[in-house]
């Protein structure tokens, strides 16, 4: 049943793809993620709100800074995915699961094993290949290569936080942190409106309330049933209903230099996958969670 549950997640995440990119084609960006948080934050608020009682000042602030850059990560894949391929963005966003221990060990000095080495390689040559695609765009891989880098650091960091907080709390000061800079953001760009369409309104509603909100809490408590691995491995699979979504849903035609860069990629965070879950295991505390 975990296992099952995060692979309904893994493939909200990678369809959504579509519907995120037909969205912000109509409707400004830095708006649509001030609408998208703010959906989500009223969507935990409910059963969360009462629960961020039990965050300390520190607890605070690493809820608020983890929002940071899980904003900054959305912010990155979005702009990225207004300017290059659906197909594209799901398989640069996978390698979020091989940066994760380059990041671990950058940060706290953890050692990589030889497996995460081979993934990283497999992917550089992966993202090579995808690079020479068309249909997609240099700079709006870059970007989304950027906004995964900010997903391996707010995991390292949220593998540091976890055990010490009430994860309902963390993950609503995450969406709330997320929603002020957002907005703040698109009012300084004179953005922010109110959204109008269907297109626009699904987006905000699917990626509000079960890409952002639910999907975090599925993630904590399948994560409290199953491996570390085994959940990194299901993620993987993210990558994969996105270029699928891309293919069936978006008219994405990569052609067979552009495929054989995903399964390079795809390749790439399989055999590294291991070591990002080991890279993660940090000696804290394992007290229950409340």
């Amino acid at each position: 049943m975990p296992l099952f549950a995060l692979v309904v997640v893994t493939a909200i995440w990678g369809i959504t793809f579509v519907q995120v990119k037909d969205a912000v084609e109509i409707y400004p960006l830095f708006a649509f993620l001030a609408v998208r948080f703010a959906i989500a934050s009223a969507t935990l608020a409910p059963i969360a709100a009462r629960r961020m009682r039990t965050l300390d000042r520190r607890g605070l602030g690493a809820g608020l800074g983890l929002g940071g850059l899980l904003a900054l990560g959305y912010a990155l894949q979005t702009a990225g995915l207004a300017r290059t391929t659906v197909s594209s963005t799901g398989f640069i966003t996978g390698l979020c699961v091989v940066l994760t221990p380059v990041t671990a060990l950058v940060l706290f000095r953890y050692r990589i094993e030889p497996a995460a080495l081979v993934g990283v390689a497999l992917a550089t040559i992966g993202l090579g290949m995808l690079s020479g695609i068309e249909a997609g765009s240099a700079v709006g891989d870059a970007l989304v290569l950027a906004g995964a880098l900010a997903y391996a650091l707010q995991i390292v960091l949220m593998e540091r936080f976890a055990p010490e907080y009430d994860p309902l709390a963390l993950t609503l000061a995450e969406m709330v942190a997320a929603c002020v800079g957002f907005t703040a953001i698109a009012v300084a760009l004179g953005d922010l409106r109110m959204p109008h369409g269907w297109t626009v309104w699904a987006a905000l509603l699917v990626t509000g309330v079960f890409a952002s909100a639910l999907a975090f809490l599925v993630q904590t408590w399948a994560q409290q049933r199953t491996s570390a691995t085994r959940t990194a491995l299901v993620f993987a699979l993210e990558p994969v209903f996105a270029g699928l979504a891309g293919y069936f849903l978006a008219g994405d035609r990569l052609g067979t230099l552009g495929w054989a860069g995903c399964v390079v990629i795809l390749a790439g965070i399989v055999v590294s996958e291991p070591s990002a879950a080991a890279a993660l295991r940090f000696r804290l505390p394992t007290g229950p969670r409340t």
